[in-house]
């Protein structure tokens, strides 16, 4: 398989960086989702962890996308630096960046409807490619 074509002119390198990137800022788009349901019910700046309990499901599932995000984020920076440091930037591993990010933001977009049953394949996926970054580091 190979690259977009919009892509083939950006460095392997550079995907990897710009990946790490983009992966910080999709920590954050379940929370715009959980920002609009504060909103909604009423923010309580007195206790506003309290809330939790008062927001709407999808808001709660929104919770829990962004908190399982920073899990991840943390193994794929270290899996995309580790794939920089040692100069094994590749058309592949740029490959494994993007449906790294597609993964990403699928399994949030299915937390947040609450169809499990897609949502955990995109964790899957995104878990490969995080091993397959670190695997291209080795070899």
């Amino acid at each position: 398989m190979e690259l977009p074509v919009f892509l083939s002119q950006v460095a392997p390198s550079q995907i990897l960086l710009y990946g790490i990137a983009i992966a910080a800022g999709l920590i954050y788009l379940p929370y715009m989702v959980v920002a609009y349901a504060r909103v909604s019910i009423g923010i309580d700046m007195n206790a506003p962890r309290a809330m939790f309990d008062r927001l709407p499901n999808y808001a709660k599932r929104a919770t829990w996308a962004h908190q399982n995000s920073f899990e991840v984020f943390a193994l794929f920076v270290a899996a995309a630096l580790t794939t920089y440091v040692s100069n094994s930037a590749s058309d592949k591993t740029s490959l494994y960046v993007l449906v790294f990010l597609a993964a990403r933001l699928l399994f949030s977009l299915f937390y947040i409807v609450n169809l499990p049953w897609l949502r955990s394949p995109m964790w899957a996926v995104s878990m490969t490619c995080i091993g397959s970054l670190f695997t291209a580091s080795l070899l």
